[in-house]
């Protein structure tokens, strides 16, 4: 650790180190010594390395744009502009002609020898070769490429594995530029020498990305251990001129091959996202925010920022002692990431949207600790509550109402046929979600509809690409060390949840519409949501070491109670009050029918058959309602499949076959007179919290109000319809 003196106060003593190396025997204190450039060595801090070699792939192959870079920076805008780029590089036709034909050639070559390959039956041969060759294309091409590369490195699923451990040594293993011009960038960017700064400070860097370097230092004013980002010189420029030449290639290729993917628009946002990460002021900023809306979260780390000392080129925040997610293997922090990130998109809106496995740590506490947050996302309401409502429709195989979803969010235009899209998002997703929620694919479900995007013309707006690939680099860190990992099936119960507790008036609608198709009441649907809403992790259940209940079905009796005698679950309360006022006006009819039937045929000049109940078809469905409700509240099955248990609402048929309406009312007044059944849920009433207890006990007038309205209404309608 390189230790710089205090200017102010000089003095024999030393400032402790960052490692806790003895204060004894220290040197007397020295001027700064004159800086060197960055030697062939290996520096490592907290599991992060620099590898440097003889010779710079960034500087050999693409310096000329480093050294352009500097002298056009001034010139270019500090925000994305296209039309403020294209005017800087339009002056300078040879730099542009020069570095277009680097990225043709570069790319031309590489396809070549892969086409030889195939031609000479050596492809899979060549495979580990050609994948080295391409990443060293990206690197020598520049930081665009690198974060083009960045953010497919994360799909163990889509990219091959050859592909992938190359393209993961993009993410920290770069060669750093010179420390002598970054600690002249510090000084420059904050107006004072580095010694008045930092009490300390790495005399190399120990970790270098595409967009710059950080050192570790100490702050002379407080003592805190800091990382130091520092800019490397000319990126901005070289960006700026790769983004000008790539969009005008996108252009060409999407009239060429007739896309329906705006991929202009698609690079502007990812631009604009990148210029936006490389000012540091604006990453601050987002740090300050992210740590104020998620840094209290349970097992979440967010690292201070120091806005007083950050610039345009140089960011000082919190150090973080750590290990890439990836490398560790932690299961539990990647559910903590899951809750997190949808968290981040579902409730606050405002999401990471760069979390590539080098911005995710394993913190030496434990906790899952962000880095990074220059690239952030804002995810408007109305865009949240079309992504719950199409997850909704794609569970519960609505795919008429997740057509109209994607013209929502707009994936498809409002012109598109309805009728059309909707059988083809049948055949695209109806397989995969037959295999049950828990085994969705996030890949395969984008790779699937991939197929159908030409012909219905579908779009990827640019926030989009954002989004998704937020919720695909989780799914590909977690499949790196568990194959089965399914990103949905961690997100549908805390989207379960959500839907059942949200006071958002278009999710209530939406829940409304979902319970009831056709006027009919799908019990099967709410079991189904309540059932995965109890598995959904929230901030009070994420524990490492959180015991599951021994006995489950009490566990579950105790959530699904605690949960409907809320504020949050006054809807679905209200829901299953109705249903069960429904069920016990139906039982009631049918009970009195069937006695008056018993009594009819013991009369003495009684003949033939006795009359059947005066059930209609509403009320045996309410019957069966009210049968399947009593035992989501007394044993709560835990299944994906709940319609097993009896027949559909509208089929009458099988229960005919079974001994008709009498079997019916035998079956609800069994478990209605079966006092064990029940045993859970009264042992579990002193254990609710006191308010929950209290509106308990207005529950049965609720119930007995809602019983003599539909009794009144049924006599009404009999004596005058």
């Amino acid at each position: 650790m390189l230790l710089l003196p205090n200017r102010a106060a000089p003095g024999p003593s030393r400032a402790p180190a960052l490692r806790g190396k003895p204060a004894a025997r220290a040197p007397p204190p020295r001027r700064r010594p004159r800086r060197r450039p960055v030697t062939r060595s290996l520096v490592t801090v907290s599991g992060s390395s620099v590898v440097n070699s003889d010779e710079d792939a960034f500087t050999r192959c693409s310096g000329y744009l480093f050294e352009e870079g500097v002298a056009t920076e001034a010139e270019l805008p500090t925000a994305y502009d296209l039309p403020g780029i294209a005017a800087v590089y339009r002056r300078r036709p040879l730099l542009v002609l020069r570095r277009s034909l680097q990225i043709g050639t570069s790319f031309s070559r590489w396809f070549a020898l892969r086409y030889l390959d195939r031609v000479n039956e050596r492809a899979d041969d060549m495979f580990q070769i050609r994948a080295a060759q391409l990443r060293r294309i990206l690197l020598e091409l520049g930081p665009a490429f690198v974060k083009i590369a960045q953010a497919v490195s994360s799909r163990p699923d889509v990219i091959p594995p050859a592909y992938l451990d190359e393209l993961s040594l993009l993410q920290d293993r770069i060669a750093p530029f010179s420390t002598e011009l970054a600690f002249s960038i510090i000084e420059k960017e904050l107006g004072q020498p580095l010694d008045m700064i930092f009490s300390e400070i790495s005399p190399e860097p120990v970790a270098a990305a595409s967009l710059g370097q950080v050192y570790q230092a100490r702050l002379r004013s407080n003592g805190k251990v800091v990382a130091v980002k520092v800019q490397r010189p000319g990126v901005q420029a070289a960006i700026a001129l790769d983004i000008f030449i790539l969009r005008f290639l996108a252009g060409l290729a999407r009239k060429a091959a007739k896309l329906n993917t705006d991929l202009p628009a698609v690079l502007d946002e990812w631009a604009s996202s990148l210029f936006r990460e490389m000012d540091y002021r604006a990453e601050a900023r987002n740090g300050l925010k992210f740590r104020e809306f998620y840094g209290k979260f349970r097992d979440v780390m967010v690292p201070e920022m120091y806005m007083e000392q950050t610039r345009r080129r140089v960011l000082i925040m919190e150090w973080v002692e750590g290990e890439k997610l990836s490398e560790v293997r932690d299961q539990y922090l990647v559910e903590v990431g899951v809750y997190c990130s949808l968290s981040q998109l579902l409730e606050y809106g405002f999401y990471h949207a760069d979390p590539h496995p080098g911005n995710l740590l394993r913190t030496v506490d434990g906790k899952l600790a962000y880095l990074d947050f220059g690239m952030m996302g804002e995810f408007r309401q109305e865009l949240r509550d079309g992504f719950v409502e199409a997850c909704l429709h794609l569970v519960n195989r609505d795919f008429d109402a997740l057509a109209k979803d994607f013209i929502t969010l707009g994936l498809l235009p409002p012109t598109a046929q309805k009728g059309e899209v909707t059988k083809a998002l049948t055949g695209v997703f109806e397989n995969a979600v037959n295999r049950g929620v828990r085994n969705i694919s996030f890949g395969d479900l984008s790779g699937n509809l991939g197929r159908t995007m030409y012909k219905f013309k579908f779009q990827i707006p640019s926030y989009f690409s954002l989004v998704i690939r937020s919720l695909a680099v989780l799914e590909g860190i977690a499949i790196s060390f568990s194959p089965n990992y399914k990103v949905l099936s961690s997100s549908y119960p805390w989207i379960a949840r959500k839907v059942l507790t949200d006071s958002s008036p278009k999710l209530r609608s939406t829940l409304q519409t979902l319970l009831y198709k056709d006027g009919t009441f799908q019990i099967d649907r709410l079991e189904s949501l309540l059932t995965e809403s109890l598995r959904a992790r929230t901030e009070q259940s994420l524990s490492r070491n959180q015991q599951e209940d021994a006995d489950s079905t009490r566990y579950a009796i105790k959530q699904v109670l605690s949960f409907t005698l809320t504020e949050q679950g006054a809807f679905v309360k209200d829901l299953l009050l109705q249903e069960i006022a429904k069920g016990i006006d139906a039982l009631g009819v049918a009970t009195l029918s069937s006695a008056t039937s018993a009594a009819a045929s013991r009369l003495p000049f009684a003949g033939g058959p006795s009359p059947s109940p005066s059930l209609d078809n509403e009320d045996v469905t309410n019957l069966r309602n009210l049968y399947r409700l009593l035992l989501l509240l007394s044993k709560v099955p835990q299944t994906e499949n709940p319609s097993s248990v009896m027949q559909s609402p509208g089929d009458n048929s099988a229960l005919e076959k079974e001994g008709g309406v009498t079997d019916e009312i035998s079956l609800v007044l069994y478990e209605m007179t079966s006092l064990p059944e029940f045993l859970p849920v009264l042992s579990i009433i002193p254990e609710l919290p006191p308010e929950s207890q209290q509106q308990l006990l207005l529950l049965p007038a609720d119930l007995t109000n809602r019983v003599l309205s539909r009794a009144v209404a049924r006599t009404i309608r009999r004596m005058f319809i």
